[in-house]
């Protein structure tokens, strides 16, 4: 009779015990920008971008060099001119300075849209991926390791080459 109790007595800690550490959860952790910036789907984005930028940033400095130009030309011809052609002078290079800023914050505003519409997908790529992997593995838990990101120590398992794998690179 006391060999039966001490039996179920074990029978009911090893239950106890077993049923605590099935109830603990699962935490990974995974550095989410260097997984971006590894996607090659990103890469190409940011090279988009990078063309992109560029050719706005092309297209503002010969509107400045043309605003400079004309600039120094009235400069020049100011004196022999009258004070209503000057004003009017004045006037106009005030107008495409305007233009100017305004097609500077018009390529700022497409630059974004456009990085929205290409970074949007890869990003949830990636997310499906992680959320994957997490899943396959039991993982209750992500969470992003990146410098600065709230992670402190990140010594539990680390995702990152199990998405990569499932991403394919």
């Amino acid at each position: 009779m006391k060999n039966l109790k001490r039996i179920v007595v074990a029978i009911v800690m090893f239950v106890a015990t077993s049923s605590f550490v099935n109830a603990q959860s699962k935490v990974a952790h995974i550095n989410v920008q260097q997984l971006l910036s590894e996607m090659p789907a990103m890469k190409n984005a940011q090279a988009e971008l990078q063309k992109l930028q560029e050719t706005y940033k092309a297209d503002i400095d010969n509107s400045i060099k043309e605003l400079q130009n004309k600039y120094v030309q009235y400069q020049n011809e100011a004196p022999s001119k009258s004070d209503e052609e000057n004003k009017k002078r004045q006037v106009e290079l005030q107008g495409f300075e305007k233009s100017i800023g305004e097609a500077q914050q018009t390529a700022q505003q497409e630059l974004q849209k456009k990085q929205v519409e290409l970074v949007g997908p890869v990003t949830e790529t990636a997310k499906k991926a992680i959320e994957k992997v997490a899943a396959a593995q039991g993982i209750n838990y992500v969470l992003d390791s990146t410098q600065g990101g709230g992670v402190i120590v990140a010594t539990g398992k680390d995702l990152l080459a199990d998405v990569k794998v499932e991403l394919g690179f």
